[in-house]
């Protein structure tokens, strides 16, 4: 059951990255990166672990952050999502922004499980933790709707509600922040992507609404109420 949920994770993650490469093809020329992560993804359907699962992914990713980065001006140094840069602040605005709107999403899914009333420590294709504070479900969760964070932050700046004045260096770490409007109307955007309509089982849901949802849906899969868990549906529609 683990496997089968890992499974769930990562195929609904890589068919929406590829379903973002895809959205970013029809004004880009990335048609190169797009036919490599692909194969990449084939591999997918021969992982019989989670830990299998985990490589796949990671590989997948490799390509995808490659397409993604490519159509990013080279005035904001975006080289890809590197572990060492990431992880509390950024060195380059790009990934400032993803950081932001990955936190705004994490919200969304802590919320929805503890809504839901499932144990957040306890994840599938992250590993389960012994400290309430890694919360690896939590972790799980996001993996299929971080698109809704790409999607948002290639917006923003391919509309120029982001740009490079609104960045500034805060004391000696050479790490970027948000200048304090630029940020609100970044949050603004990131509501807008969530707040969004998608048809899902015959009803109009909002994406936060879907994210609960699929909370729900997992806890019936676990608690045996449902005999397949399933986080590919529903799918954007990205134009």
């Amino acid at each position: 059951k683990k496997f089968s949920i890992a499974n769930a994770i990562v195929h609904a993650k890589v068919a929406r990255n590829l379903q973002v490469l895809d959205w970013l093809a029809q004004r880009y020329d990335i048609e190169k990166q797009v036919r490599l992560m692909k194969g990449e993804a084939l591999r997918l359907g021969r992982a019989r672990s989670v830990v299998g699962l985990r490589t796949v992914e990671g590989r997948v990713a490799l390509r995808y952050w490659q397409a993604y980065s490519s159509v990013i001006p080279e005035c904001f140094d975006f080289h890809g999502r590197m572990t060492s840069s990431h992880q509390n602040n950024a060195s380059d605005p790009v990934n400032l922004a993803l950081n932001y709107a990955y936190g705004v999403l994490e919200g969304e899914c802590r919320a929805a499980i503890n809504t839901v009333g499932l144990e957040p420590s306890v994840g599938f294709l992250h590993e389960p933790s012994n400290y309430q504070t890694k919360q690896s479900l939590v972790y799980d969760l996001q993996e299929p709707f971080r698109w809704i964070a790409d999607v948002t932050v290639m917006e923003a700046f391919e509309s120029r509600v982001l740009d490079l004045p609104d960045f500034y260096f805060t004391g000696d770490d050479y790490r970027y922040r948000f200048e304090p409007e630029a940020k609100q109307r970044f949050l603004d955007l990131i509501r807008e992507r969530f707040n969004s309509g998608v048809a899902y089982k015959g009803r109009a849901f909002k994406w936060d609404t879907v994210i609960e949802q699929k909370a729900i849906e997992l806890s019936r899969y676990l608690s045996c109420r449902r005999h397949r868990f399933n986080l590919s549906e529903p799918a954007p529609d990205l134009r």
